[in-house]
């Protein structure tokens, strides 16, 4: 047995059972470290020490500690960070004193259960899972705490993916006429450019290239730099909102005093604007699903409009694949062009070889 430094720590080093064991007394203190390693020493002689999981002594509140300072505030976007703050308020005051090791999928099973009954939506509890499941792998993966996440072992709640709401262009025009001249711009914009909620608010106009057409996007959930194509309509109507000269930190959509829109400002405003237009069952984000659902419906392929809003993966946009059936309608007509010979580029011998290719897979 030994006690050794190692940086500014103490360690403890012992053979139990044919096993080399190296554990840390988790203090700079010597005469602490020394204490510590004769209780050890003293356990293992009455045979009462046992190697004991990594967990012991850290409990969920530990955990969370943790997770939010090295990890979410670090990693994450800052709308990101804030909801999981949101979501720790609701896991800490049933398991915030447990140690993690006494944390089963028993515990976790009823704390689902209990949520629901309480009225969380089944994509809330999910969210508070997953906060939770991925807060338990980074401490079994990077921190060496545990060995097993009991978070795993629970079935997710299932979610009702209800097709996406979006404006038809009669929506629109009522929403807009319900809206303040601000909001209106703001509406537009959203629509046309597919932009996040704060995204819009935090846009300056040193991110607006009005020669090339473009925005750049910097500060994103992907954590990418993004550098976007503007409609026509887009940049007519920053053309009407800029002003010579101007400051490039200025924000594009100012509220009267000339600062940023506040976000509580915008959605009550939207809020009171969508009541007002009699349209039902409309939130902001779904300006983004409007952006989305209109390309796909009018030709634009996933893949073109997974880059143009940003989305990390395919399968992300594949939401709005099923908008896809009207936009092929044009494709498919093809065939019957070719079949009665309207496509007058094609040679007599290709319209040949089309119609008996078509005849070969009526008839096969």
């Amino acid at each position: 047995m030994a006690l050794y430094k190692r940086d500014t720590v103490w360690w403890m080093s012992f053979t139990h059972n044919g096993k080399q064991i190296r554990r840390s007394t988790e203090t700079e203190d010597k005469k602490l470290a020394i204490r510590i390693f004769d209780k050890l020493k003293g356990e293992i002689a009455e045979s009462k020490w046992f190697e004991k999981p990594l967990g012991d002594g850290y409990t969920f509140k530990d955990l969370m500690d943790k997770y939010m300072t090295e990890y979410s505030a670090l990693n994450k976007a800052p709308k990101s960070h804030e909801r999981d703050k949101g979501l720790r308020k609701n896991l800490e005051p049933v398991f915030g004193d447990l140690i993690l090791t006494e944390i089963s999928p028993m515990q976790i099973s009823e704390y689902k259960v209990k949520r629901r009954m309480e009225g969380a939506s089944p994509r809330t509890v999910n969210y508070e899972l997953t906060l939770m499941g991925h807060a338990f792998n980074l401490a079994i993966r990077e921190w060496e705490w545990l060995k097993d996440n009991p978070v795993s072992k629970i079935k997710k709640e299932k979610v009702d993916n209800f097709i996406e709401r979006w404006l038809t262009l009669e929506e629109e025009e009522k929403l807009k006429e319900a809206s303040p001249k601000w909001l209106q711009d703001i509406i537009i914009f959203a629509i046309h450019t597919g932009l996040r909620e704060s995204e819009i608010l935090d846009l300056i106009w040193r991110q607006v290239d009005l020669n090339r057409r473009t925005i750049t996007i910097y500060e994103q959930k992907n954590k990418s730099v993004d550098t976007l194509p503007l409609s026509q309509t887009v940049v007519n109507l920053l053309l009407k909102k800029i002003k010579y000269p101007h400051n490039e930190n200025d924000h594009v959509f100012r509220n009267t005093c000339e600062n940023r829109i506040l976000t509580s400002n915008l959605i009550k405003t939207f809020q009171v604007a969508v009541k007002k237009s009699g349209i039902r069952r409309l939130r902001f984000h779904d300006l983004r699903h409007t952006f989305a659902t209109r390309l796909v419906q009018n030709g634009v392929d996933l893949l073109t409009l997974q880059k143009l809003g940003r989305w990390k993966e395919v399968k992300m946009v594949m939401r709005y694949a099923h908008h896809c059936t009207e936009s092929l309608r044009a494709g498919i007509e093809v065939m019957d062009k070719i079949q009665y010979g309207v496509i007058t580029n094609l040679s007599q011998s290709q319209k040949n070889r089309g119609h008996k290719s078509i005849l070969r897979l009526v008839t096969s």
